[in-house]
């Protein structure tokens, strides 16, 4: 089975083509292969296949590295949609792919950037049923209690407006009662970030299923838009542990994202490897 692994400010997904797949992808086999040790080690896995419908290039899957689904990565389909331009899937630098949160519609910028139309940004959403329209709410996790912004875009955000402590912040501990905090029926990505300047905000990311990352492209959208919404200037610069992504943030909340990715390696799973994912369901 071979792959391709890629990296977008330190956050790094294995690319798989559904074709090369000798057996179907099970959670189990996913989290086997995404193990930092034993397996190739990644922050999850990107499958692509051929597309479903007329006008689409492909269909992306994204998968976290405990196995679950996600609806989008920012990150992860910059890095898709670079490696389905540098391996001859389209000849063009403006395309349309299929994912699980819809249509998303890329227009390639350079060699190793892009910009991704994510779409219209949602406060209201299935993954904060009890939230209010403008997506605002509070929660309490081991006696603190935190102020928090819903947005869904594509996925589930809630992002959380600090001071000067976001560095000291202990997301081991304060992310996973969050993630899975009865709010959010279907689990939430979490974004701690405070602002730096007129346009720009640093954020840190717990994201779902996944722990604390170098980065997330819906992570950052979620805390753009929050800062937006708060007074921020658009296009709002987001600084991560990674690196550096640009937001622009509409007046309707139309969202696109602007960042960079990079192949590492490519290579291919030994026999060894794949007799024991064989066994595995």
């Amino acid at each position: 089975m071979r792959f391709e692994k890629w990296q977008a400010l330190g956050n790094d997904y294995l690319v798989v083509e559904e074709r090369e797949l000798p057996f179907a992808l099970t959670a189990t086999r996913i989290e086997k292969i995404c193990r930092p040790h034993t397996g190739v080690g990644s922050d999850g896995l990107l499958l692509l296949s051929e597309a479903t419908s007329a006008g689409f290039v492909a269909r992306l899957r994204i998968f976290n590295p405990d196995g679950s689904e996600a609806e989008l990565s920012g990150n992860g389909a910059r890095e898709a949609i670079l490696y389905l331009r540098r391996s001859g899937w389209t000849e063009h630098d403006s395309f349309s792919i299929e994912t699980a949160a819809g249509e998303i519609r890329p227009r390639i910028t350079g060699p190793t950037t892009c910009t991704v139309d994510m779409g219209r940004a949602r406060l209201r959403s299935k993954d904060f049923p009890s939230g209010p329209d403008d997506g605002a709410g509070t929660l309490t996790t081991a006696g603190h209690e935190w102020r928090f912004q819903h947005v869904s875009v594509g996925n589930p955000q809630c992002a959380i407006e600090v001071g000067e402590e976001l560095e000291e912040l202990k997301l081991v501990e304060l992310g996973p009662p969050i993630e899975g905090h009865e709010l959010f029926p279907n689990r939430t990505n979490v974004s701690f970030w405070r602002r730096t300047g007129d346009a720009e905000i640093r954020a840190r990311i717990f994201e779902r299923g996944v722990g604390e990352t170098l980065s997330s492209g819906t992570g950052a959208t979620g805390a753009a838009v929050a800062a937006v919404m708060r007074g921020a200037d658009s296009p709002v610069t987001v600084r991560l542990d990674g690196g550096e992504m640009e937001v622009a943030v509409g007046e309707d909340l139309h969202v696109d994202l602007t960042g960079w990715a990079v192949p590492v390696y490519s290579g291919a799973l030994s026999e060894d490897f794949l007799e024991e994912l064989h066994e595995t369901e």
